[in-house]
């Protein structure tokens, strides 16, 4: 088993290819490749989503809070597969099962990415994600990601 690994937001830059609005990474706190990941998302009144979802209640969306779990997944790959993107390739989004919400996120939250990975079969990785804030689940979801070639 290999040694836990702790990312800052530079560290996380060099593995996901998102940048602002959409980088939903902020720091790493473990992830053990093969295994597992724990990752934070602060949530912020300053997301540029809260003035539209909604102005009177901001909450944030629910498919947003999926991404940040498949963004986490998104590095636990990449770690696990030993590698970082580059410009012919990157692991991609390919499905979601069993996605549930139980409490909306509004700002001033931490969300807890917590993901494992669960299954990696012919080029398909499997992992199991919960986002919580305050140690309570807010919502979750079974991801698929895919590597992918650039067509040239």
């Amino acid at each position: 088993m290999s040694d836990p690994v702790s990312m800052d937001i530079r560290e996380i830059r060099e593995y996901l290819m998102h940048r602002y609005p959409f980088l939903l990474v902020d720091r790493v706190l473990e992830c053990i490749p093969g295994t597992s990941i724990v990752a934070i998302k602060n949530v912020t009144v300053n997301e540029p989503f809260f003035p539209g979802h909604f102005p009177t209640r901001p909450v944030m969306p629910g498919v947003l809070i999926i991404e940040a779990l498949a963004q986490a997944a998104g590095i636990l790959a990449f770690l696990t597969a030993g590698r970082k993107p580059d410009p012919n390739g990157a692991f991609y989004f390919a499905g979601i099962d069993k996605a549930r919400f139980r409490r909306p996120v509004t700002p001033g939250d931490q969300l807890m990415l917590e993901v494992r990975l669960t299954r990696q079969i012919r080029g398909v990785w499997k992992f199991a994600g919960e986002a919580k804030v305050d140690g309570a689940t807010v919502a979750g979801a079974e991801m698929m990601v895919v590597p992918k070639e650039n067509d040239k």
